[in-house]
């Protein structure tokens, strides 16, 4: 597989990581949108949010889990934004799930 978040999550590829368990990888974003951007990945590969189903749900739920716990060590204390962008269409980029932790500055709705 050709997957360069699955080749993040296996240490193949090197990634500033903020956060790692047996089940999630979470690194700063590359080319980051707010003082604070982060990736929260499964290290499961699930293609994107269509393909949650009952056997990998509960990776999901400890996503958000992660998510809160960073976004306190961050000091996000105002408040934050979680995006999952799904397809094409979605604006989604590389397929493996994922959800970016962003924050440190005020965001408008819908973009911004």
């Amino acid at each position: 597989m050709d997957c360069i978040f699955c080749k993040i999550a296996n240490g193949e590829i090197p990634a500033t990581k903020v956060y790692e368990d047996d089940t999630v990888v979470a690194f700063n974003d590359l080319e980051p949108q707010a003082p604070t951007h982060i990736l929260i990945i499964p290290k499961m590969h699930i293609c994107c949010a269509d393909e949650i189903n009952e056997s990998n749900s509960a990776v999901v739920a400890h996503i958000f889990e992660v998510a809160a716990k960073i976004a306190k060590e961050q000091g996000l204390t105002n408040g934050y934004r979680i995006v999952n962008n799904c397809g094409a269409d979605g604006g989604q980029t590389v397929k493996h799930l994922h959800f970016h932790l962003m924050g440190g500055r005020q965001f408008g709705w819908p973009a911004g």
